[in-house]
This record gives C-alpha cells, structure tokens and sequence, in this order.
C-alpha cells in the first residue's frame, strides 16, 4: 500500500523515541545517538516513495537504515585513531580498582549492565530489540537483515551467555553456591 509524504512523516515520527533509544545503545554516545536519528530521517525522507506500508511496516524499515548506517560509520571511525583525554583514563582507572568487597544490590544492577555490554553486538542488538524495544522475531530479522532462526539462535545464546556472567558474579559474591 502507497503512502502520501505526509502519511509517510506522520508514521515515521511516531517511531522517534524508538530509533533514539536503538541509537543511543548502538552509539553509547547521546550526540552521536541524536546524529544517526538525524540522518535516518534524511535516508528514510529522502527514499519515501520506495516504502510500501503492506511488505513490513515502518518499523523494521526505519531499524534497518539506522543499523546500516551505524555500522557503516563504525567501520569508517575503526579506521582513524581516537585521542583519549587524560582525565577519562584517571576515571577509568578508578572504577576498576573499586574492590567488591560485600554484595551491594546497586553494584548487582552495574553487572548487569556490564555483562550486556560484553556481549558481542550481534548479540546485544537481537537481545536488546526483543526485551527492551519488544520486536517480534519477524521485525528484528527484517530491522537486522537476517533470517528468523538466526534471530532465535542469537537471541539463545545472548541469554546463555548472560547466565553464565551472571553465574560467575553470584558465585564469586556468595549469592549462591555451586
């Protein structure tokens, strides 16, 4: 089904907090986040009359152009060297060297966080557009590019692999036991 422009703008605005929340992971950075929102509307607008309502909906489109731009720019910023300020480094340093010497439910949340950070991106993105966005299989394979068992194989091992970390923490900590 063909959309008017103004059609078109109307259901891709509504889509706005969703692409932001996906770039805002995608990047972890709010400017960079807020450019890759930016120029997905400039590629969706800019192609608006190839979008047929009835294949897929907005959704996984607009996804789509927003991963394909994200990991073109990242393969582009992998090429140039990045200067770290100094003051980063210092900050760094000191999360690190904080001991856990006793469970803090707050420090639970920051290994959560940090095990979906370690998981591979292909992994993070699958698991992240199902539990957070609540894209079904068909919509994370159309907005990622890839066929629906690859989405549930990725989304089993993304799970698994959180189990584990997590298994780790609870054992090291005394959560639980063997």
């Amino acid at each position: 089904m063909k959309v008017t422009r103004q059609q078109f703008e109307a259901l891709a605005l509504e889509q706005i907090d969703l692409l932001y929340r996906v770039a805002r992971r995608l990047a972890r950075d709010p400017h960079r986040a807020e450019d890759l929102v930016q120029e997905t509307y400039v590629r969706a607008i800019g192609a608006w009359e190839s979008f047929d309502l009835q294949a897929h909906g907005i959704k996984p489109w607009l996804l789509r152009i927003l991963h394909n731009l994200h990991y073109s720019q990242s393969l582009r910023d992998r090429r140039h060297p990045v200067a770290v300020e100094p003051d980063h480094l210092d900050a760094a340093s000191a999360v690190e060297s904080t001991a856990l010497d006793q469970f803090d439910p707050d420090l639970l949340d920051q290994n959560v966080a940090s095990a979906l950070n370690d998981l591979p991106g292909e992994y993070q993105n699958v698991l992240m557009l199902w539990a957070i966005d609540g894209l079904s299989y068909k919509e994370i394979a159309l907005a990622v590019d890839i066929p629906i068992g690859t989405v549930m194989s990725r989304l089993h091992r993304a799970r698994q692999k959180l189990s584990d970390q997590l298994k780790t923490y609870a054992k090291s900590e005394g959560i639980i036991r063997k």
